[in-house]
């Protein structure tokens, strides 16, 4: 609860919640209830999930009235259009990705986020960002490495709909680092005033 009114009141304008348990960062869906029920209003929640049964996120996504259901393993296109929630996806970018899979996929948000043969994000590394389709900039959700130090770069050079962090200003895995996060908010809100 601390760190989510912490980024709230930093500015943050959505909150995720990871409920893959092969995360270290894992919340039940109850106490992510606990915590989106006290939330200031108007901030928004996401449920970040790794190859989960449909059922299961379209049972959460309606339980907890989340914003968006972020997809964040192999799913499928035809595994995004059976979610009613609105559908984040992500897309894990390496060198020689494909970006016109993007394509197949849709009414879906974009994520790009860093390519990891180990873990399915959160691995606080970034990749070519200039590598993103011009078609896809103003419209993804852009991760993966994200600190006070660079994004200010990604902001300038992709201009993306939104910026989303996690491992950058944590103190461990789960647990935020408050004078990191404010820093980084403190950063992102200079740069949204010159931009």
């Amino acid at each position: 609860m601390d760190d989510a009114l912490l980024c709230c009141d930093e500015g943050a304008d959505l909150l995720g919640f990871i409920f893959y348990r092969g995360s270290k960062r894992y919340v039940s869906p109850e106490k992510a209830m606990e915590i989106i029920r006290k939330l200031p209003a108007g901030i928004q929640s996401v449920g970040v999930f790794v190859n989960e049964s449909g059922g299961i996120v379209n049972e959460i996504a309606t339980a907890l009235g989340l914003a968006f259901a972020q997809l964040h393993g192999d799913e499928t296109p035809d595994y995004a259009r059976t979610i009613t929630a609105p559908v984040l996806k992500a897309f894990r970018v390496s060198d020689n990705f494909d970006f016109s899979i993007v394509d197949s996929y849709l009414n879906v948000v974009p994520l790009f986020d860093t390519f990891s043969r180990s873990a399915y994000g959160g691995t606080g590394k970034t990749f070519s960002w200039i590598n993103i389709p011009e078609e896809f900039r103003s419209r993804c959700f852009l991760s993966g490495g994200i600190s006070s130090e660079n994004v200010v770069e990604a902001i300038e050079n992709i201009k993306p709909f939104a910026i989303d962090v996690s491992s950058s200003i944590e103190a461990y895995p789960g647990k935020k680092d408050a004078e990191i996060a404010r820093a980084f908010f403190a950063v992102l809100a200079s740069s949204r005033d010159n931009n």
